[in-house]
């Protein structure tokens, strides 16, 4: 199977790049990144050139060159939040910003991209977005980083997770097949070791544990594109704690604990109706 697996000179990306990379008798994997400088950090360290190709996400007309001849495409790109220096005056907590592109252009117009691209390659591309998390609720503390006040008091920027949320349902709406995940807070720890749970709408019964290791969500984003029962799902995925329960190793077993739940769009918003 030939796959475009962007965001793979990050860490969730780049997990699941290699993990793929690592099984050639089921995949092609053609690594997505953002600059000459991420494609020779993955070579230096024993990737093929040819699995990696450059490009800018917010490029149509280059994702969809990347993405020619793809049986699917694995979205991992995430716009990261930093630090900008300025402390809140009322909070007194530092205040960040997004300075290597805002939601709306990441995780909106750079899903899109990547969504319209697998559209072009047939309509049984499978779309598989790693995603966040929080998506039911608007007031989440994720969608304050790099939101700013306007003198006029309309808000600008952040709203992380309601534009992807936005993208998420394009997804959906495309019939292409999909499979959305989301992951809780992303521990860089080893995987194959925990019992995975999943869920939907930010309820996941079995366990109070709210995270899971990167290598993990990685693991089932490779699984959805083998196994049938996760092609158009929408599910929340964290882990117990280290010890807590046996190793998930039947993947197809996981999806099927969710029996028919999915999670449901009419809950949260959108970043268009957010401000």
């Amino acid at each position: 199977m030939r796959v475009l697996v962007s965001g793979a000179g990050g860490q969730t990306g780049q997990a699941c790049f290699r993990q793929m990379l690592a099984r050639p008798e089921d995949f092609a994997p053609l690594g997505l990144v953002r600059s000459e400088e991420s494609k020779e950090a993955l070579v230096s360290s024993g990737v093929p050139a040819e699995c990696v190709v450059v490009a800018d996400i917010t490029d149509a007309a280059a994702v969809l060159a990347a993405a020619s001849g793809c049986q699917a495409v694995v979205v991992c790109t995430s716009a990261k939040p930093a630090p900008t220096g300025e402390t809140n005056q009322e909070t007194g907590r530092p205040v960040f910003g997004f300075p290597l592109g805002e939601p709306e252009i990441v995780d909106w117009l750079g899903q899109k991209a990547q969504i319209d691209a697998a559209a072009a390659q047939g309509p049984d591309t499978h779309v598989v977005i790693c995603s966040s998390m929080g998506g039911t609720d608007p007031a989440h503390m994720l969608n304050a980083l790099g939101r700013r006040t306007e003198t006029d008091g309309t808000t600008s920027g952040g709203d992380i997770l309601l534009w992807k949320r936005k993208a998420e349902r394009y997804a959906i709406d495309s019939k292409l097949p999909y499979t959305i995940v989301h992951p809780g807070g992303l521990l860089n720890e080893a995987g194959g070791v925990r019992e995975l749970v999943v869920g939907v709408d930010d309820v996941v019964e079995g366990t109070d544990n709210r995270s899971v290791p990167r290598e993990d969500v990685a693991a089932v984003l490779v699984a959805a594109l083998l196994e049938p029962g996760y092609r158009f799902r929408s599910f929340d995925l964290v882990s117990k704690p280290e010890g807590d329960g046996a190793a998930t190793a039947d993947f197809a077993a996981l999806v099927k604990s969710l029996g028919d739940r999915n999670c449901d769009y009419s809950l949260g918003r959108v970043a268009e109706t957010a401000k």
